[in-house]
């Protein structure tokens, strides 16, 4: 249904129902904003729609730029059909330049139309497959028979092998050091730049080829975010016409079980790369019709070129969620990873995690061409850091010399089989490794968990004073990460620790396994000698890391060392040096984003940065566009307000508390018992008066926990829990669901039954797991409170370090140093993220109450968003806010 809205630019956004009077100038800022190619930062908050408006007002620009191209294309055919051809026979003005230039113009013009006529063919040729699929179920039906036929072919030829394979059990022990080839890394020829086989380039078919058309990439942070957008498309009404596709990680999108049971990520995007080049050799050696030595190679049954053909077209004819793809491809035994990939150049909309379109590596890897594309990069307000934190990278001491144990180990057991090349670089990455140690003022080949270190500490350099002080200037580091990249050292170490590192597998006793027979012992070593400041158990949350940590480092000190390629002025390596070798660490961190986002920026026709809460903007435009290169004339600013009435929402400023004391929750101040026990008064008072559920967040876990203890030793807290049942926010990621399950039944049982329990207090953290993403809609949050300001810590050298840059490469700006204002965009960002949990939707009620005086400071108020902004009252003495807060709550019960 399209809006009935008097304004002659809403008609031409179709609209599931009749959008709000901002949805219309969200989705009008948008489509002027895309058609003339800007960088858009649009703010709308959350409860406001901005998914519907995104995608209404995006698809819609879509459409219309499609149905443009179409007609400049027939006017440009019809001209090439009546356009003359040159004329043979003018020998007189054969050498006249305005003849040249009049022959070339037209050849040109000849070679655009013959491109045209091409590229009509081939999307007829689509649009007609992609029909037939839609309206002959039986065809789809046809693919899934044929494949049934051939597993069953599989399956008897199979028994056939088994049946001829019995008695033959004298081979067995042959097999075994047979499959151990799979060990060890294939020839390497560095300055070979032959394009390596990561899909299907040899087939031959024009649809791999094909084109990518206009389309936009829609990315968002999480998993969920992704697939609640993508539900919203189907919903839109241009969920039926739109040729969508999710992209995912192998982890989200594996259908193969033995690979998707390695866990880790890397681990499974390892053996993947493995069991495709796999496929690709052992094509290649029954072409050449023998082999070089005998290689027992697993190849994956799910990546079949005609089944990811088949799933490519479903995935193109029905807009479907990762869930969806994800049964589609077991049902279709087909890829879903790869089959996903095949559709990108003929799909409308793309939609992906951060991570694949920010990291070039990843970007290039999945076939994603910016070029002339749409980009709207979506819950945008941490985008920043993103990106720093894809391009930093982390190693410690233990990992360090496990990897150098685990590869020395290799080395020894594979030195004779290994080619010259590849022993070249093994021993290269051994150096660096030892360097590394050497640097953090270790021995690679001593226990990293008995070494102490001399001086502890932390030191920042620059990436050459790094290379320099560890001696390894002299190596080129773009060699080794294109040798780990290519020869999959990693996972071929992996493998063999696997088989002689682990207690379970069995080492047979001959003289070779002899020597490898001490690796178990040593990795026990270190993993008790990094265990002993460690806690003693690993939550399930990081268990994946853990698992990937003790498999393979190497894969770690990979990412690790190409951080190290980056600019020297870009980045910094932090020497974080502890009590030993195995707790200390080397860290990259990069300080300036915007070499990363710059690609992004230039090769795209629009980048739309869109979120709920994106005020202060001021840091996107200054130190990721402007430091991109975007000239400032192209960038465009859009927020706007919230759908909710005025009288719904009563933001208050508190300065001081019940018994007058200001409030100021510095450093220095906060952990005063006056200051603790004001804060406790004000919560019992709000308690009294507030029904249903108050969130309250505080500035870090451990003041929480400092706080908390304090209400217990004074009373206070008893108090506080005769009015509403308190609930503490958990650390670990798999706790908050129950708490958050248990902290609603409360407020619900309170309200059903009454009495003097009248809801739920849920003390929060501001950064913490309820701090984003989570809803407290209607009666989960009646009223918000912030106590004091969540400045970062300032002590820290990665937070120094960037201050440091910004006043360097940053122009002052109104009169405040650069690093003055991160300081304060950090804290607001991280406010305006939490304050913003209350208010979900139209008839959605709350209060929000900030405790310190500072937030009535000029330079922070501006820093709130605009809806809050305009309706925040500043009460300078308890009592007045009191009764403000009391006579709002009242009057919206007496309401309801």
């Amino acid at each position: 249904m399209e809006s009935g809205a008097a304004d002659p630019g809403a008609g031409r956004f179709p609209f599931p129902y009749t959008p709000y009077r901002i949805q219309e100038q969200f989705m009008e800022a948008l489509y002027a904003a895309l058609e003339a190619g800007r960088v858009g930062i649009f703010e709308s908050p959350t409860g406001t729609g901005k998914s519907l408006s995104l995608i209404c007002g995006a698809l819609a620009w879509l459409r219309d730029w499609e149905e443009k191209r179409r007609q400049e294309e027939e006017q440009l055919l019809a001209l090439g059909q009546d356009a003359p051809s040159p004329q043979q026979g003018s020998a007189d003005t054969a050498g006249q330049p305005d003849w040249v230039t009049a022959f070339v113009q037209r050849k040109e013009e000849r070679d655009k139309v013959d491109r045209l006529k091409e590229e009509q063919i081939r999307r007829k040729k689509r649009e007609e497959r992609l029909e037939k699929i839609r309206q002959n179920v039986q065809l789809k039906y046809a693919a899934k028979r044929k494949r049934c036929e051939e597993d069953e072919a599989k399956r008897l030829l199979q028994l056939s092998k088994e049946a001829l394979s019995q008695g033959a059990g004298e081979d067995a022990l042959d097999q075994l050091d047979h499959n151990e080839e799979e060990l060890i890394v294939a020839e390497y020829e560095s300055d070979d730049e032959k394009k390596v086989v990561s899909g299907l380039e040899e087939e031959d078919d024009d649809d791999l080829e094909e084109e990518h058309v206009t389309k936009i990439y829609y990315c968002s942070r999480t998993h969920s975010q992704l697939s609640q957008f993508v539900r919203e498309v189907q919903k839109s009404p241009f969920g039926k016409d739109t040729r969508l596709v999710s992209l995912g990680s192998r982890q989200n999108l594996c259908v193969n079980e033995e690979v998707r049971r390695l866990g880790a990520l890397q681990l499974i995007n390892d053996r993947c790369m493995e069991m495709q080049k796999n496929k690709h050799e052992k094509k290649s050696s029954e072409e050449n019709g023998g082999k070089k030595r005998r290689v027992s190679h697993t190849v994956c049954p799910f990546y079949s070129f005609e089944q990811m053909q088949f799933l490519r077209d479903e995935v193109l004819v029905e807009v479907k969620d990762i869930e969806q793809l994800v049964s589609l491809g077991r049902e279709a035994k087909a890829c879903p990873y790869y089959g996903s990939r095949f559709a990108i150049p003929a799909a409308q909309l793309v939609v992906l995690p951060y991570q694949m379109l920010l990291h070039e590596p990843t970007r290039n890897a999945a076939g994603i061409k910016l070029k002339d594309q749409v980009v709207i990069i979506d819950e945008a307000h941490n985008l920043i850091d993103t990106i720093t934190c894809i391009h930093s990278a982390e190693v410690s001491g233990s990992q360090l010399c496990c990897a150098h144990s685990q590869l020395s180990q290799y080395m020894e057991r594979y030195r004779k089989r290994l080619k010259a090349k590849n022993l070249m670089y093994i021993k290269q990455i051994l150096y660096l490794l030892e360097q590394f140690v050497a640097v953090l003022g270790g021995n690679v080949n001593q226990n990293p968990g008995c070494q102490a270190v001399s001086q502890t500490g932390t030191v920042l350099k620059s990436i050459n004073d790094f290379l320099f002080q560890s001696q390894i200037d002299n190596i080129n580091l773009f060699k080794v990460q294109r040798y780990c990249e290519k020869s999959l050292i990693s996972r071929k170490l992996f493998g063999f620790v696997e088989r002689y590192g682990g207690p379970a597998s069995a080492v047979k006793t001959n003289k070779e396994n002899q020597k490898v027979a001490g690796l178990q012992d040593f990795l026990l070593t270190l993993q008790q000698g990094s265990d002993k400041e460690g806690t003693p158990q690993s939550p399930p949350m990081e268990a994946e890391h853990e698992q990937l940590r003790a498999a393979s480092p190497l894969m770690q000190i990979e990412g690790f060392l190409s951080a190290l390629t980056n600019a020297n002025q870009d980045g910094r390596v932090i020497l974080n040096k502890q009590g030993t070798v195995a707790q200390s660490s080397l860290k990259f961190l990069l300080l300036n984003p915007a070499v990363h986002f710059a690609k992004v920026v230039e090769e795209c026709r629009a980048v739309i940065i869109a979120g709920g809460t994106m005020q202060p903007v001021a840091d996107f435009r200054e130190q990721l566009l402007c430091c991109a290169g975007v000239d400032p004339a192209r960038i465009v600013e859009f927020s706007c307000g919230h759908v909710i009435p005025p009288e719904n929402i009563l933001p208050i400023i508190l300065c001081s508390g019940p018994s007058n004391q200001q409030l100021e929750f510095t450093y220095q101040t906060r952990d005063l018992p006056q200051m603790m026990d004001e804060t406790g008064r004000i919560l019992c008072n709000l308690c009294n008066v507030i029904p249903g559920g108050v969130v309250c967040f505080f500035p870090s876990y451990e003041y929480e926990k400092q706080v908390y203890g304090h209400w217990e030793r004074t009373g206070l807290l008893s108090r506080l829990a005769a009015r509403k049942k308190i609930f503490q926010e958990p650390k670990k990621a798999n706790q908050v669901e129950q708490v958050l399950v248990e902290y609603a039944k409360c407020i619900k049982r309170c309200s059903q039954t009454g009495g003097q329990m009248t809801g739920a207090l849920l003390l929060s953290v501001v950064g913490g797991k309820m701090s984003e993403g989570i809803n407290f809609s209607d009666d989960l949050g009646r009223c918000v409170i912030m106590v004091g300001m969540p400045y970062p810590n300032i002590k820290s050298p990665e937070l120094q370090e960037k201050m440091t840059w910004l006043d360097k490469t940053m122009p002052r700006a109104g009169g405040q140093a650069p690093s003055r204002v991160l300081i304060e965009n950090l804290c607001m960002k991280a406010v305006n993220q939490s304050i913003g949990r209350a208010i979900r939707h139209q008839k959605d009620f709350a209060s929000i109450v900030l405790l310190d005086h500072r937030y009535a400071r000029p330079a922070i108020f501006n820093k709130l968003p605009q809806w809050i902004r305009e309706r925040t009252q500043v009460k300078p003495a308890f009592g007045s806010a009191f009764a403000e807060l009391r006579k709002f709550h009242r009057g919206k019960l007496d309401g309801l």
